[in-house]
C-alpha cells in the first residue's frame, strides 16, 4: 500500500462521505445518494476534521462512492460514467486521434469515439456532475471555514495557522473543476461560498469562466503553498500555475484573445519551482511514480490505491485496457494476464508519429507484431496496435498490491507538457529563447533515448504538436490541443473513426465544446444549450 499520501489513505474515505451533504450540493442541483449523510454540526466538534474534509475535495477526483468501485455518490449516476479522471480521458483523448475502446456497449463510449454524442450522452452528463460536486464541496468548506465559524467553535490555534492554506486548496481545487467546465464545454452552474444556499445557480460562458479563474488563481497565490513543498497529492503553486499556463496557451480558443506571453511567463514560474524530469520516461506511469524519479516530474496527480482507493479510474481501465487480446501480456504490466481482452487499441495516426526515427525511443511503447495497423471494424479487436505505456509495475521491481486496481497514479499535469507549452508559447509569439525551447524539446528527447535531438530550424508548430502526442498520448490533452490547432472539427485532418467515418470525416464546427446535458439544463433553468446541438 502506499504511504506517501496519507489524507488519502487514512481518511480520504471519510472525507468523501461529504460528498453526500445536501446541503453543498444544492447549490448546484447536484442529487447526492444520502445514505451517509455527516452533518457538518457534529463533524467539526473534531478538529482534525477541517483536514478529512479537504481530503473529500482531493478524493473527488479519484473516487465514486463510499461503498467499492461500483458505487456511486451522485443519485442516478453510473460509477463508470462518472471517475472524474475516466470521464475526462474518455472526453479528451477518446474523442480524438489516439484511442480506440473496443466495447462499445458500455455506455456512451461509442458515441464518444464516433464524434456522436448528443445531449443524452451518459459519460457527459457524469462529467459535468463530478466536475461540479468539486466545485459543491469547495463551497461547503469554505463556508465551514469562515472566521465567525472557526471562532464560534473555538478552533485552536494550531489548526486557525493552517486554515489559510487549506482555504486556498480548496480555492484552487474548485478553479481547476470550473477550468475543465470551460474547456468542455463552455459553460457551468456558477456559484461560490458567498451564494445562498438552494439558490439557482447563474450560467458563466467561457468569457465569464476564464475571468474568474484568472482571477482567483492570482488571488490565492500568497496563501499556496510554495511548489514542491505540499504533501504528495496535495496541490501547491505549480498547479495554480499550470491551469493558468494552460488557459492561457488556449485563450484564443476560449475567449479570441493572445495571452501567448502570460503563457510562457508562468511555464517560467512552474519550472524555476524545482521539477525535473523523471529519470525514465516510463516512471511517470509505474505503480510507484509517487517515489521513484517520477515524483521530480509530475506537479499534481489523480492518486490511485489498489487497496485503499480502489476505483475504476483512468490508470486503472487503461493498464487492464491495454492487453491484447492476441499478446495475453497482463502479467508483464502488473494485472492479470488477460486484462480486459483488447479493450484499449492505438489509431493508426498515433502510431504513425513514432516512425523509424523512433524505433529506440522509450517512449514509443507501440505493440505492432501479428497486427495491422488498420481497425476497420471497432469490434475486432485482433485489429490495431495496442500500447504498453502505463504499467501495474514497479521501477524497484514487483508489482501494486492487486492484479486489478492499480497503484498508478495518474500525472495530471507534469514537467514535460510545460516544456512544450514553452516552445509552442514562443512559436506563438509569447517571447522567451528560442534557443531554451529547442533546449527543452531536446531534453524530452534525450530522457527518452532518442538521439534524434532537433535544431532551431526544425522547431515549428507542427512539429510541437506531433511531439505533444509522441510526449503526452494517453494523458488527457489531444481534443484540447487538435482544437488548438484548428484540426478538431472541419475536414483538414481526419483521423480513423472520426465522425463515424473508418478513414475520418468532417466535423461541424460546434463539436469544439460538448453539449450541456440535458438532465443538467432540466435543473438550471439559467442554463442554455450550446450552438448546434
Amino acid at each position: 500500500m502506499k504511504t506517501s499520501f496519507k489524507i488519502y489513505k487514512t481518511i480520504g474515505l471519510i472525507g468523501i462521505c461529504i460528498a453526500t451533504l445536501t446541503a453543498c450540493t444544492d447549490d448546484l442541483n447536484i442529487t447526492p445518494n444520502d445514505d451517509q449523510t455527516t452533518l457538518s454540526a457534529d463533524l467539526f466538534k473534531n478538529e482534525s476534521a477541517y483536514k478529512q474534509v479537504l481530503a473529500g475535495i482531493y478524493a473527488n477526483l479519484a473516487l465514486t462512492g463510499t461503498d467499492g468501485a461500483g458505487s456511486s455518490n451522485l443519485k442516478n449516476i453510473d460509477a463508470g460514467t462518472s471517475q472524474f479522471g475516466r470521464v475526462l480521458l474518455y472526453v479528451q483523448t477518446l474523442s480524438a486521434d489516439e484511442m480506440i475502446w473496443s466495447y462499445e456497449n458500455d455506455p456512451g463510449t461509442r458515441e464518444i469515439q464516433r464524434n456522436l454524442w448528443t445531449a443524452q450522452n451518459p459519460l457527459l452528463l457524469g462529467m459535468f456532475s463530478r466536475a461540479h460536486l468539486s466545485i459543491a464541496l469547495a463551497n461547503n468548506f469554505l463556508r465551514e471555514t469562515t472566521d465567525a465559524k472557526l471562532d464560534s467553535r473555538n478552533v485552536s490555534a494550531a489548526v486557525r495557522n493552517e486554515m489559510p492554506a487549506y482555504r486556498a486548496e480548496a480555492r484552487l481545487m474548485r478553479a481547476m473543476a470550473y477550468y475543465y467546465m470551460m474547456d468542455i464545454f463552455g459553460k457551468a452552474n456558477f456559484t461560490t461560498e458567498d451564494d445562498a444556499l438552494n439558490s439557482q445557480p447563474q450560467a458563466y460562458d467561457r468569457a465569464q469562466l476564464f475571468d474568474y479563474i484568472e482571477t482567483e488563481l492570482k488571488a490565492i497565490d500568497t496563501d499556496l503553498i510554495a511548489s514542491r513543498q505540499n504533501q504528495y497529492g496535495r496541490a501547491d503553486k505549480s498547479v495554480a500555475y499550470m491551469i493558468l499556463a494552460k488557459m492561457y496557451l488556449n485563450s484564443e480558443v476560449y475567449i479570441n484573445e493572445n495571452h501567448y506571453a502570460d503563457c510562457l511567463s508562468y511555464c517560467e514560474k512552474i519550472i524555476s519551482g524545482g521539477y525535473t524530469l523523471a529519470t525514465n520516461y516510463l516512471h511517470n506511469f509505474m505503480a510507484d511514480n509517487n517515489t521513484n524519479s517520477a515524483i521530480n516530474e509530475i506537479i499534481f496527480p489523480i492518486v490511485s490505491d489498489g487497496l485503499t482507493t480502489q476505483n475504476y479510474g483512468p490508470t486503472t481501465v487503461m493498464i487492464n485496457g491495454e492487453v491484447g487480446s492476441i499478446e495475453v501480456n497482463g502479467t508483464a504490466l502488473g494485472v492479470s494476464a488477460g486484462g480486459w481482452g483488447g479493450a484499449l487499441r492505438v489509431r493508426k495516426q498515433l502510431a504513425n508519429l513514432f516512425g523509424p526515427a523512433f524505433a529506440n525511443d522509450t517512449r514509443n511503447t507501440i505493440i505492432s507484431s501479428g497486427r495491422s495497423i488498420e481497425i476497420t471494424d471497432i469490434s475486432d479487436r485482433d485489429s490495431g496496435y495496442i500500447l504498453r505505456k502505463y504499467s501495474n509495475a514497479k521501477s524497484t521491481g514487483g508489482y501494486g498490491v492487486d492484479q486489478t486496481f492499480v497503484d498508478t497514479d495518474f500525472p495530471l499535469f507534469r514537467l514535460a507538457d510545460v516544456y512544450l507549452m514553452y516552445a509552442e508559447a514562443h512559436l506563438r509569439g509569447g517571447g522567451g529563447s528560442l534557443s531554451t525551447a529547442v533546449g527543452y524539446v531536446n531534453a524530452l528527447r534525450n530522457r527518452a533515448n532518442n538521439t534524434n535531438t532537433i535544431t532551431s530550424g526544425e522547431l515549428t508548430l507542427d512539429f510541437i504538436l506531433d511531439e505533444r502526442g509522441r510526449e503526452l498520448h494517453w494523458e488527457a490533452h489531444r481534443r484540447q490541443d487538435l482544437i488548438r490547432y484548428g484540426k478538431f472539427t472541419g475536414g483538414n485532418y481526419n483521423w480513423a473513426w472520426k465522425g463515424n467515418g473508418s478513414n475520418g470525416i468532417s466535423l461541424p464546427a460546434h463539436f469544439k465544446v460538448y453539449p450541456i446535458p440535458t438532465a443538467s439544463m432540466a435543473a438550471n433553468p439559467n442554463l442554455t444549450q450550446n450552438a448546434g446541438y
